[in-house]
């Protein structure tokens, strides 16, 4: 799969704006973009989103937003909330075109709700407790689903599982209603976890 163009309109919003591209590159204490192979998940999970509403928590420089709406079909719409006003400003800059797509300014706890129920939720803000976890899941559609990266695999080539992936997989374990896996990306050092809601009340 060939890079969306306004993907790499993306990458390059981030690298001027400073915003980090990779782990690596953010260290311990600052958020990252979204990857490549999150990125085509995310494109695969909104190809299919035929009608529907998708939602992502943590827009960032817009790269996440960038992915999914590269594929989602011309019928479905996406709301990406982010907390950091400037970095909001320039994600809406960047995704003006294409009017699908809508940029909120604060907290996702408190603007997604009203624009719920969701096809597909990326929660990518740093979410680590069960209860506001538990209010994003409830968000969706039954089978609707969540994915949550940036984790690292139990066997990758030259390091162990960490602690924050720990946490991120304990949070879909205890969340009930929700049918998940680990999925590792092609370069074997990262993975993701996407999970589905059951039909009926959580």
């Amino acid at each position: 799969m060939t890079t969306p163009a306004v993907v790499s309109r993306a990458v390059a919003a981030a690298r001027r704006l400073g915003f980090p591209l990779t782990r690596a590159e953010a260290g311990p204490d600052r958020p990252s973009s979204c990857l490549p192979g999150t990125g085509r998940f995310l494109a695969m999970l909104a190809a299919g989103c035929h009608g529907g509403t998708i939602a992502e928590c943590g827009t960032g420089a817009g790269i996440g937003a960038a992915w999914i709406s590269s594929a989602m079909p011309a019928d479905c719409r996406l709301v990406t909330a982010e907390l950091d006003a400037s970095l909001a400003a320039a994600a809406a800059d960047l995704l003006a075109p294409d009017p699908r797509i809508c940029v909120l300014a604060g907290n996702a706890a408190d603007l997604l709700p009203q624009r719920a129920p969701f096809d597909v939720l990326f929660a990518d803000c740093g979410i680590r407790d069960v209860a506001t976890f538990g209010c994003l899941t409830a968000l969706l559609k039954p089978g609707g689903r969540i994915v949550m990266d940036d984790l690292v695999p139990a066997r990758a080539p030259g390091g162990g599982d960490s602690a924050s992936s720990h946490i991120k997989r304990d949070l879909f374990a205890r969340t009930e209603g929700l049918t998940w896996t680990e999925v590792v990306l092609p370069d074997l050092q990262s993975s993701l976890l996407v999970g589905t809601r059951a039909s009926g009340p959580m």
